[in-house]
């Protein structure tokens, strides 16, 4: 088991000794924090709402993103509405209208599949697999894969390019907390599977280096029999996932990670009871994550911390500038009409800087750099 040596904390000023506690009357709470609220940090305290600026001007300035707004795409994944990337990170948003009528492989890195709508079903090397909304999907690089479904389906993609999907170190909470690994599903060879196979010519297309190539084959080539190993795709819905929870303390995004992959991380937030201290703090803390860039996927429900955000919508806060929750979340957050949260999202986390699409920028909400404003 890991440990860490007993360090120095100072008090200055008027300040709490307990992070996202008991802060002085009258105050906001800051963090600065390093290593994605893994590292040192410091928590200020100041007079005014550290986001209750008159003027924001630059590239750093927090973006919204309406990705309902998007036209028609192509029952193939490669037609996928890019949205942000670097080089370790490429999410993009696709809607499947038919079955897709060919193979896809991606040998430029692991595919995180979010079912945001729709149901079907996933033929791959290895079986067969139902999937539906909430559920993720991690596809092991250079899995070849099809879905089939008879309603459209529309999903978040995220590509961990030359890197692999792997499940965060849950520490002292041990490796069954927030969910249990025999939560996740694989694929199966079942009837399903073996009924899909025939000998008709089938097309595979291949992404590498961002480019297709199509190999056609005069069969199908998920003939698959059975298999065995450690490698496989794997499923996961939501609501199989139990939060970490204290009912003293507001505990950050990094206690919802739920897959880690090369220089980013990918977090899950549902619904869970609010802190029942009165001295807790319940909505997320104003804080400069000054190491990762943030972007979240509203998925359903209603979002406490954020005003005028509906599903299907896509936030991104660069790091370099403090963020936090909207004037009215405070304000909820004070009456706490409610007994908890209600929202589910996803969240990732990027250590490189990420890149914004055109695609993305002609369904962007430019007013969202103003919702903070009293």
């Amino acid at each position: 088991m890991s440990k860490k040596w007993i360090t120095t904390a100072w008090v200055e000023g008027e300040s709490s000794r307990q992070a996202h506690c008991d802060a002085p009357a009258n105050t906001f709470e800051r963090e600065l924090g390093r290593e994605g609220f893994f590292g040192p940090a410091t928590q200020m305290h100041h007079r005014h709402p550290p986001t209750a600026w008159s003027r924001f001007e630059g590239p750093l300035k927090p973006r919204a993103f309406d990705t309902t707004h998007f036209g028609e795409f192509a029952d193939t994944p490669w037609s996928a509405r890019e949205l942000l990337s670097n080089a370790h990170c490429r999410m993009r948003i696709w809607e499947m209208r038919e079955s897709m009528e060919h193979l896809a492989r991606n040998a430029d890195g692991d595919e995180l599949l979010f079912i945001h709508s729709g149901a079907g079903h996933l033929f791959c090397d290895y079986g067969h697999l139902e999937v539906g909304e909430g559920d993720y999907v991690v596809l092991p690089r250079s899995t070849m894969w099809r879905l089939e479904s008879a309603e459209p389906m529309r999903m978040l993609l995220i590509e961990a390019s030359n890197s692999a999907y792997q499940l965060p170190d849950k520490g002292l909470v041990g490796h069954h907390a927030i969910f249990d690994p025999a939560m996740l599903d694989i694929p199966r060879i079942d009837d399903a599977f073996r009924e899909q196979q025939d000998e008709s010519e089938w097309e595979v297309q291949v992404k590498r280096d961002g480019e297709i190539t199509r190999i056609t084959y005069p069969f199908n080539p998920l003939d698959a029999v059975g298999w065995h190993g450690d490698l496989a795709p794997v499923r996961i819905n939501w609501r199989d996932i139990r939060p970490l929870m204290s009912h003293r303390y507001h505990l950050p995004p990094s206690a919802h990670t739920t897959f880690v992959a090369n220089r980013f991380v990918v977090c899950t937030f549902v619904p869970r009871p609010f802190e029942s201290d009165p001295g807790a703090l319940k909505v997320p803390f104003f804080h400069n994550n000054d190491d990762y860039d943030e972007v979240i996927f509203y998925h359903q429900g209603e979002f406490f911390s954020r005003d005028n955000i509906h599903p299907g919508m896509v936030t991104f806060h660069p790091c370099g500038f403090t963020h936090g929750p909207h004037p009215k979340a405070l304000q909820n957050a004070l009456e706490q009409p409610a007994e908890g949260t209600n929202e589910v999202a996803v969240m990732i986390d990027t250590r490189d800087a990420l890149h914004v699409s055109e695609a993305a920028e002609s369904v962007e909400w430019m007013e969202y750099v103003d919702s903070w404003k009293e």
